[in-house]
């Protein structure tokens, strides 16, 4: 069965670094768009950044670009969340996710796969 298995994540002050993993398993996901998504409670799921299958394209939220940088390495079937000068704005459950596509979308109903997701926690 294929999913996906988010790591990283956890506490840190505000403007420190953070990096989420996503490891695909039991199919390869390479070509498959990727994207990162992050919710708070109350409020509904928000896109952060996506990247199509081969890396080519990206695309950040705006609050994302210049401090987030999404990578992947098809070869490992996984996808990299770089997060650098963190604020408590951040502080969310992070979720990657998978669509069966080459390029990414920033809605939530686009996308196929869904990692457990994992808590990224900005203290001031």
């Amino acid at each position: 069965q294929a999913q996906l298995v988010q790591s990283g994540g956890g506490l840190v002050q505000a403007g420190g670094s953070l990096r989420l993993t996503c490891a695909a398993s039991g199919r390869t996901f390479s070509r498959h768009a990727m994207g990162w998504f992050r919710q708070t409670p109350g409020q509904e799921r928000e896109f952060v950044v996506g990247i199509s299958w081969n890396g080519g394209s990206t695309y950040y939220n705006d609050f994302a670009r210049g401090r987030f940088t999404i990578s992947r390495d098809n070869a490992k079937n996984m996808v990299f969340l770089q997060m650098n000068s963190l604020k408590p704005e951040d502080t969310a459950i992070y979720y990657c996710a998978a669509r069966e596509d080459d390029y990414w979308s920033v809605l939530v109903t686009a996308y196929d796969y869904w990692g457990q997701g994992t808590q990224v926690t900005v203290s001031s």
